[in-house]
Formats: C-alpha cells, sequence, structure tokens
C-alpha cells in the first residue's frame, strides 16, 4: 500500500471534497487550498487527461502525494454534453444553477425516450509530479435527465439526474446512500483497491 500519511486532493469544489474525505475516510486527505495550490488549467479533451494534469499540478506544486478527480455529466441527446466543460457549461465563472438552468433548456425539445444520461468519474493518484504509472479509476452513473428539479442533497446537476432503481433524483439521495451508487464513489473504491495491492 502506498504511503498516504499526506494526500492533496486537486479540487476546490466544496461538494467533491466532502464526498471524498468521507468515501476515503481512511486517508489523510487535504484540499489543495491549504497548500495555496493554484487551479490546473484543464486543456485534455477526456475526463482521463484532465485528471492527470490536475493530480499533476497539486503533487508538483505541493512536493505531495496527489489524487484528482474529473467527472461530469455526458448527456446522449446533447452528443455527450456537457461532458468535460459540465462544471463551465453556461461559461467559465458559472455557478452550479446557471449550469443546471442551461442543461433544462437545451432538453426541453426532448421526450423522455431520449433524455438518457450518466454522470462519469474518473480518478487519477500519482505518489509524485512524475509518477510515470498513475492509478487510474473510473466509473459511471445512469440515469435520465428531468424536466425541473428535484431534491435538495448534493450539488452540480444532482437535482435534475434522475436514479432509475431508487426511484428518485440523486438531490432526493441520502448522502450515505448517494456515495453507494454513484460515479465517485464507484471510482474511489477502486482507487482504493487498486491501492492496497
Amino acid at each position: 500500500m502506498t504511503n498516504t500519511n499526506q494526500i492533496v486532493l486537486a479540487s476546490g469544489n466544496a461538494g467533491k471534497i466532502k464526498e471524498i474525505q468521507t468515501i476515503l475516510h481512511d486517508y489523510a486527505i487535504r484540499p489543495q487550498y491549504e497548500f495555496n495550490i493554484p487551479e490546473a488549467e484543464e486543456t485534455g479533451s477526456t475526463f482521463v487527461e484532465n485528471a492527470i494534469v490536475k493530480a499533476r499540478n497539486a503533487a508538483e506544486y505541493s512536493g505531495l502525494a496527489a489524487i484528482a478527480d474529473d467527472s461530469g455529466l455526458v448527456v446522449d441527446a446533447l452528443n455527450g454534453a456537457p461532458g468535460v466543460i459540465s462544471a463551465r457549461y453556461s461559461g467559465l465563472q458559472a455557478t452550479d444553477e446557471q449550469n443546471l438552468q442551461k442543461l433544462l433548456v437545451d432538453m426541453q425539445a426532448f421526450p423522455d425516450a431520449q433524455r438518457t444520461a450518466r454522470f462519469i468519474c474518473v480518478i487519477v493518484f500519482m505518489r509524485h509530479a512524475l509518477d510515470p504509472f498513475p492509478i487510474i479509476s473510473q466509473a459511471s452513473w445512469e440515469g435520465t435527465i428531468l424536466t425541473e428539479k428535484q431534491g435538495e442533497n448534493g450539488f452540480s446537476y444532482d437535482p435534475i439526474f434522475w436514479v432509475p432503481s431508487e426511484n428518485c433524483s440523486s438531490a432526493q439521495l441520502a448522502a450515505s446512500r448517494k456515495n453507494q451508487l454513484s460515479h465517485r464513489g464507484q471510482a474511489l473504491r477502486q482507487f482504493a483497491d487498486l491501492n492496497d495491492r
């Protein structure tokens, strides 16, 4: 098992930080803002590329091992959008609410049968900035896009992501249940399993 005395989490997103620290409770995860690490420029065209960029940036600035999550919502009817730009779907400084509202507008013309979507998460762990063999895990969570918000929990697109197996939106799930089912929960458990080998 890799030394996990301290791992820098390459994210400033409060929702992600909380979820990751909860799921990886056996690890000493510290968000990168505690080290005054600047945000990496997400120049990749895939979730894997962006996660590597973010993990390497955090490891380089901190001198510590780093973990990064790159995740987003992929909607079939929109040819995979918002995809890797999920956090900035309606602009660089967009809020979760602005992104969500833009997606609702963009999906107005589509009937229920064409509203399939999935959350994607890629986790990258780098032991140091020059790590040639990072641990990479990835997972998806299938659902559909609602026509209006339901639920108060979660963040990002959770209020409009319908989870058929639970008969509710992601934002209506208890945090513990969401962490069992979600793309991020699945990918983080994969990482922990790979790291323990």
